[in-house]
């Protein structure tokens, strides 16, 4: 299959491209960046340089393709000056528009856990509102990926870990987080872009079910602090140390917004009624090792 991948060498985006490449398939890559090029031939796959916010350019190059993968890049919340609403919701548009126009077929969208949610999400809401876009376009084979939290966002917690050895936040605790690994996210999506369907489905994605102490002493045990704890603050605690670190306010208070939802029940409520069959190989025992590489690293 002639399959087209956005999200450049992203933690998810490579080693979908290196399954595909594995298993025979003609894999486009889309980057914004010349300095991919190389590396991203290296694995076996074409190149495409340029911008998610082209829609000429996404048609041109969805356009003849048996498949795509479609992702919303990671913005910088620490930008002052940008609209994530905007700047999310551009991008859902512009996919809709060049899938319409290039005429694929198949499509894989990596949304969020909490997607089914309109409101009370927090900066999962934009998935909610890319997701009824995409469904309304009509004579396209649509998945919709709903990864649960991301094993790598725990690496924001490395400068509290190190100076207050503990992580404090308002979600976890006693509640369980369902965990994700990129890679089981990228072995999901490979199977869903060559896998035949007729209309649309939502396909959840874990790797493992911890409460936050379990992940505190995962954590802890292999970067050589066995006593590492997870305590529950405060959304308004929260919100201002994620201010006081530079985010942009706006931002820091939606991503506080998710967090009471996960740790609510909210956020993951139809992720409970549509649990995966089987979780994802990757545990976060297996995880922690990357985790404390980088901690040590640091």
């Amino acid at each position: 299959m002639k399959i087209i991948i956005t999200g450049s060498l992203g933690n998810i985006s490579k080693p979908l491209a290196k399954a595909l490449i594995e298993k025979g398939h003609q894999i486009t890559v889309i980057t914004s960046s010349n300095d991919r090029k190389s590396e991203i031939e290296n694995l076996g796959a074409s190149t495409a340089i340029g911008s998610v916010n082209d829609v000429a350019f996404l048609t041109q190059t969805f356009t003849g393709a048996d498949a795509v993968y479609c992702m919303i890049p990671r913005a910088n919340y620490f930008d002052s000056n940008l609209d994530l609403d905007a700047f999310t919701r551009t991008i859902g548009n512009n996919y809709a528009e060049a899938i319409t126009k290039s005429g694929v077929k198949r499509v894989v969208f990596l949304s969020s856990v909490g997607a089914h949610l309109e409101n009370n999400s927090g900066i999962i809401q934009r998935y909610n509102e890319i997701e009824a876009v995409l469904n309304k376009l009509s004579d396209v084979s649509l998945t919709f990926m709903r990864p649960t939290s991301f094993y790598y966002n725990l690496l924001a917690y490395i400068p509290q870990i190190k100076n207050q050895r503990f992580i404090a936040t308002n979600y976890g605790a006693d509640e369980l987080i369902p965990w994700v690994s990129p890679n089981d996210i990228a072995e999901a999506i490979a199977e869903e872009l060559i896998t035949p369907l007729d209309g649309k489905k939502i396909r959840y994605v874990a790797s493992e079910e911890l409460s936050g102490h379990q992940t505190a002493k995962i954590l802890g045990e292999a970067i050589g602090i066995p006593d590492l704890k997870w305590k529950l603050i405060s959304d308004e605690e929260v919100l201002n140390g994620l201010i006081s670190v530079g985010m942009q306010p706006k931002i820091a208070k939606g991503l506080v917004e998710m967090y009471a939802g996960l740790y609510n029940g909210l956020l993951a409520e139809d992720y409970y009624q549509n649990r995966p069959a089987v979780l994802g190989k990757i545990k976060l025992a297996d995880y922690a090792k990357e985790f404390a590489t980088i901690f040590h690293q640091n």
